[in-house]
């Protein structure tokens, strides 16, 4: 057997563990042999790809980002044939099983292959969390740690200055990192994508929390959050290979709203790709190692089209069409437990 591994979409703390976790698990097999291929499907694409073993593949647990490179190319833009330029390209490396790590659009792509008689298995990655027939993805710790920090942080300056201040998080359709490090960070208020929000009700709850004796707040926004129509919008900026908006400016213009109708000084802080950098936790180095080697059993054992996930404390295999069918929004009991802690 050989396997080619790649990651798409946006990087995320666990790749490399993850490449780590399948090229050791495969070389306990005899004549299993790894390439990795660059980019992610841009490498596949081009027929650019590397050699992976034991020895290129040492010291990657603790290391971020991914050795392999990423992109969010996507094979089937515009209507274009992704199987035969895939099938080639697999061909001339000697490729005979394909390995993804990636989220929605990245699997997606994979089940198209699937569907095409390509031998497939998929490893689920987004930080946001919003991949389905998973409890949890790897990064999605790291992502919440490294915001929840950032809150701590936030609460020291706006104590001291007496300030609004707007946290602005990563989540596009999901609003799992601005609930989980909103609630670990004490936020006054977390809005999501799920949940469109009433920028007037924030700011009476903001000016009731100030006439109470309290001299600052803290919002904690996912970038997919929108207000309620007609109240205010943001400006969506252009699309990506798989069509999505590249997102941005909720966090800055939440912050002129609040500040116009509160009179209170608000800043905003928006977090971006460093929720992306650096090491990943301890968890996710954990979960990203029994991804991978759980990737390589199902590919040793023939189980393709399927994506390897975490269901409780089990690693399972699923189908890839159950894990691309929709996003896994915000648990909306997880939410009301949040806004306990509300302003």
């Amino acid at each position: 057997m050989r396997v080619g591994l790649l990651t798409g979409g946006g990087d995320c703390p666990g790749l490399n563990a993850v490449i780590r976790a399948v090229v050791r698990r495969g070389l306990r097999e005899e004549s299993t042999t790894f390439c990795g291929f660059r980019s992610g499907w841009a490498g596949v694409l081009a027929g650019e790809w590397v050699e992976l073993d034991r020895k290129s593949t040492s010291a990657l647990l603790p290391r971020g980002g991914t050795i392999l490179g990423t992109s969010r190319t996507n094979p089937f833009s515009n209507g274009a044939d992704g199987v035969t330029p895939v099938r080639e390209s697999m061909e001339k490396a000697g490729v005979n099983v394909l390995i993804p790590i990636g989220g929605d659009d990245t699997l997606g792509v994979a089940l198209k292959l699937h569907e095409a008689g390509i031998p497939v298995v998929g490893v689920p990655k987004t930080i946001d969390n919003d991949l389905g027939a998973t409890d949890f993805t790897f990064g999605f710790q790291t992502a919440v740690q490294i915001a929840t920090d950032a809150i701590d942080r936030l609460h020291t300056t706006a104590e001291s200055h007496n300030r609004v201040m707007v946290c602005e998080v990563m989540g596009r359709h999901a609003g799992w990192i601005a609930t989980y490090a909103g609630m670990a960070g004490g936020a006054d208020a977390i809005l999501v994508p799920e949940r469109a929000f009433d920028v007037d009700a924030l700011c009476e709850r903001l000016k009731v929390r100030h006439k109470s004796g309290w001299s600052f707040s803290i919002i904690v926004v996912a970038e997919g959050a929108t207000p309620i129509e007609g109240s205010f919008s943001t400006i969506a900026q252009d699309t990506d290979a798989f069509g999505h908006a590249r997102l941005g400016g909720i966090g800055d213009a939440l912050a002129q709203q609040i500040e116009e109708k509160t009179g209170f000084e608000t800043r905003v802080t928006v977090l971006g790709h460093v929720q992306r950098g650096g090491t990943p936790t301890a968890y996710d180095r954990v979960l990203a190692t029994r991804f991978g080697v759980a990737a390589m059993e199902a590919a040793i054992g023939g189980r393709f089209g399927v994506m390897v996930g975490l269901s409780g404390t089990d690693i399972v295999e699923v189908a890839l069409a159950d894990a691309v069918s929709s996003p896994k929004l915000l648990d909306p009991g997880l939410y009301e437990t949040a806004s306990v802690f509300f302003a």
